[in-house]
C-alpha cells in the first residue's frame, strides 16, 4: 500500500489530502519541539476516516468510474498475493505466446485449491506497457480458457477477477481472432462442470470483461463498473466529445446498485471506507470472506444442475417487448 507521501489523490479526495498534510505538519512540529501532540493527531486520523466514509457514501457514477481506475487501486495479482497462498502462475496459450495482460494459476484459498484468472494492469509506466494496460489479446483469452479447462480436469473451482478497459482493439488482435476467442470463452464457460465465480474488481468493459465473465455467481466490488462501453467512448459517439462523459456515466447505469437492480449481477462486495486503494489487506479479507462460503455453496449443487442454472441465469438477462403482428 502506498505511503502517504507517495499516495495519489483524485480531485474529490482533496479534503482527505489536506487532512493528511495537516497530520504530517503536526508530526513534524511534534518532533521538532519535542511536544506530545498524539491526541491531536488521533483526532485528525479519525477525521480522515470519517471523510473517507462520507465521500464513499455520496459518489456519482463518474466518480465511481474514477475510483475504479485509481492508480493506487489493487489489481488482480495484489488480491492473489493477499488472499491466497501457494500461487503457481501458469503461462501461455500453447499457440501464439503468453499474454501478460491475462494472469492465472492454481492457488490455495482457505485450504481449497482454486484456479484464479484475471486481467492485470501495470503498477508503473514500464509495467503498464508490459501488461498492455490490462487489455488482453486473443491469446490472453485462449490462455484463460486453457486454464479453465485445466481446472475442470482436476475438478477445481474457478475464480475470475475482471479489471479491463476492454479487449485490445488493435489490427493484429482482430487478425488473430479477437471476437472468436471471446465468443468461444463465453460458450465454453457456460458449460464448465466446476463452480465459476466472477468478480469485477475495477473496470468491467465490453467483451473484454465478458470473455472471463460468465459464471454461476457474478459480483461487483463497490467501486467498480460494468457496461458495454466506457463513459468517454459513449460520450464521443453520442456528443462527438469526451466532455459529456459524466452524463454518459449516469445514463449507462454502470454502477453495482444499477447492475444488481437489472439482475445482471448477484451481489455487491463492499470496500474499505474511501475505496479499496486505502487498505489492501482489508479489501482482500472482505473479498476472501465473500468467496469462500459461495464456493462451498456451489459445491453442494450437482454439476449438471449448476450448468442448467447458469444457462438459465444468463438467458433471462435483459428486457424486451414483443410487438403484436
Amino acid at each position: 500500500m502506498p505511503s502517504n507521501a507517495n499516495r495519489q489523490f483524485l480531485d474529490f479526495e482533496k479534503p482527505i489530502k489536506d487532512l493528511i498534510e495537516e497530520i504530517e505538519i503536526t508530526k513534524a512540529r511534534q518532533d521538532k519541539h519535542h511536544l506530545d501532540l498524539g491526541e491531536q493527531i488521533n483526532i485528525l486520523e479519525q477525521k480522515i476516516l470519517d471523510k473517507r466514509t462520507e465521500l464513499t457514501s455520496q459518489l456519482s457514477s463518474w466518480q465511481r468510474v474514477q475510483l475504479s481506475r485509481h492508480p493506487d487501486r489493487p489489481y488482480t495479482m495484489k488480491y492473489i498475493q493477499k488472499m491466497t497462498t501457494q500461487f503457481v502462475e501458469l503461462f501461455g496459450d500453447r499457440n501464439v505466446k503468453d499474454d501478460k495482460a491475462m494472469v492465472g494459476g492454481f492457488a490455495n484459498l482457505d485450504g481449497e485449491t482454486v484456479m484464479i484468472i484475471g486481467q492485470q494492469k501495470g503498477i508503473n509506466t514500464k509495467m503498464r506497457q508490459l501488461r498492455n494496460f490490462g487489455m488482453a489479446n486473443p491469446e490472453g483469452y485462449r490462455k484463460a480458457l486453457r486454464l479453465m479447462k485445466l481446472a475442470e480436469k482436476f475438478n477445481k473451482p474457478i475464480i475470475t477477477l475482471i479489471d479491463t478497459p476492454g479487449a485490445f482493439p488493435g489490427l493484429e488482435a482482430e487478425e488473430r481472432g479477437q471476437g472468436e476467442a471471446i465468443a468461444r470463452n463465453i460458450y465454453e464457460m457456460m458449460r464448465l462442470t466446476v463452480p465459476v465465480i466472477c468478480v469485477i474488481i475495477g473496470e468491467g468493459a465490453s467483451g473484454g470483461a465478458l470473455g472471463i465473465g460468465v459464471g454461476d455467481r457474478v459480483f461487483m466490488m463497490e467501486n467498480s463498473w460494468y457496461t458495454v462501453i466506457s463513459p468517454e467512448n459513449c460520450s464521443t459517439i453520442l456528443w462527438r466529445s469526451w466532455a459529456q462523459k459524466e452524463i454518459a456515466a449516469e445514463q449507462l447505469k454502470l454502477t453495482g446498485d444499477k447492475m444488481l437492480g437489472f439482475g445482471l449481477i448477484d451481489g455487491i462486495i463492499p470496500e474499505p471506507a474511501g475505496g479499496a486503494h486505502w487498505d489492501y489487506d482489508e479489501s482482500a479479507r472482505i473479498l476472501k470472506e465473500h468467496l469462500v462460503p459461495v464456493i462451498r455453496q456451489l459445491r453442494e449443487i450437482p454439476a449438471q444442475e449448476r450448468i442448467t442454472q447458469r444457462i438459465e441465469k444468463f438467458s433471462k438477462m435483459g428486457f424486451w417487448d414483443e410487438v403484436p403482428a
